[in-house]
């Protein structure tokens, strides 16, 4: 299964997505690109984007779908688990916020930072 191979984007494309935060229910990670710019094939779990910038990028699904989306400063968008290969084919960076989803903590810990 695709998804089970796929990698963290945090290991696949370490210059673009940087990890502000981590605990036991999210992960908060940072994502830059510029024009042109392309990752790797990766994997997220559930996640919530925020857009801090307007952007285009298309993504790639492991079947060969291709999703073009556009992004608005502010705009805010919920997927599912997905796994994909993402280019910038704007004319503007990208700069967003994506909140990935964990399991929630076992045994009713608190979810604490890391």
């Amino acid at each position: 299964m695709p998804c089970a191979l796929a990698q963290d984007a945090t290991q696949t494309d370490g210059d673009k997505y940087k990890i502000m935060l981590e605990n036991e229910c999210v992960r908060v990670l940072e994502y830059r690109d510029e024009p042109g710019d392309k990752t790797q094939q990766h994997h997220h779990p559930a996640f919530v984007l925020y857009a801090l910038s307007a952007f285009e990028r298309t993504l790639t699904l492991p079947d060969g779908k291709v999703l073009r989306r556009q992004f608005k400063a502010g705009d805010v968008m919920w997927s599912e688990a997905q796994t994909h290969i993402g280019e910038n084919v704007g004319q503007t960076a990208t700069h967003v916020v994506i909140t990935e989803l964990k399991k929630g903590p076992e045994d009713g810990k608190e979810c604490t930072q890391r």
